[in-house]
């Protein structure tokens, strides 16, 4: 796979390369194209470097022998950032060095599949960030991102949308799903808005009053 697409500008949202299940390499590549910054966490590194991608910045804690000084010359001109703190993940570390540099949106991949505690810590953790960065979780079959308290998208019919509260989330409304939902809530555990679809061509607008509420564009 060749090296990312050479953007300096910081317009187009950064990657993060996390180590949970690969993703397609079309997909891989169609992100790697117009990303100004391609972070790789730790742990993913070696399985980087084995599809030949150009980082820019490694980061994570460096524990279990890790010696990121090896890749300064192949990787050449690579940043290393150490995190060591353990009361967070290496991908919080990540959404946290991009915060302080300003970037404003990040797309992340490799951050699902694998082991569950990871894909379900990776998914929920994204709320702490609602008004630092967008975020944005891909794989081979979701698009995952929290959304504002008012969103509209143009979808096509039959697209397989569903909303995955984070904890509570109140006065929700639809439109132009096939299950429409009109000044609900849904609670994680108990109810949430799973497997919906988008009911005809066009604009659907959905709205909420308060909590964190996460779609999934999701493809089958």
């Amino acid at each position: 796979m060749s090296s990312h697409h050479i953007v300096r500008d910081d317009q187009e949202p950064a990657l993060i390369i996390a180590n949970g299940a690969s993703c397609h390499p079309e997909l891989l590549g169609q992100l790697l194209e117009w990303s100004p910054l391609v972070i790789v966490l730790d742990s993913a590194m070696e399985r980087v470097l084995e599809l030949g991608i150009k980082v820019d910045v490694l980061l994570g804690d460096f524990d279990h022998g890790f010696d990121p000084e090896v890749y300064k010359t192949t990787q050449y001109p690579i940043e290393i950032v150490h995190t060591p703190d353990q009361n967070k993940t290496d991908l919080e570390k990540a959404f946290e060095y991009l915060i302080e540099r300003k970037i404003p949106a990040v797309n992340v991949v490799w951050a699902t599949g694998k082991r569950a505690d990871h894909t379900i810590t990776n998914l929920t953790n994204i709320v702490r960030y609602r008004n630092l960065i967008k975020i944005v979780i891909l794989d081979d079959h979701s698009k995952i991102f929290l959304l504002p308290n008012k969103f509209e998208k143009w979808y096509t019919a039959g697209t397989p949308i569903s909303l995955i509260p984070i904890g509570v989330v109140n006065g929700i409304h639809s439109e132009n799903l096939v299950y429409p939902l009109e000044n609900d809530t849904l609670t994680i555990g108990y109810r949430t808005g799973s497997s919906n679809e988008v009911s005809q061509d066009g604009l659907v607008t959905l709205t909420h009053t308060d909590g964190d509420l996460l779609l999934m564009e999701c493809i089958d």
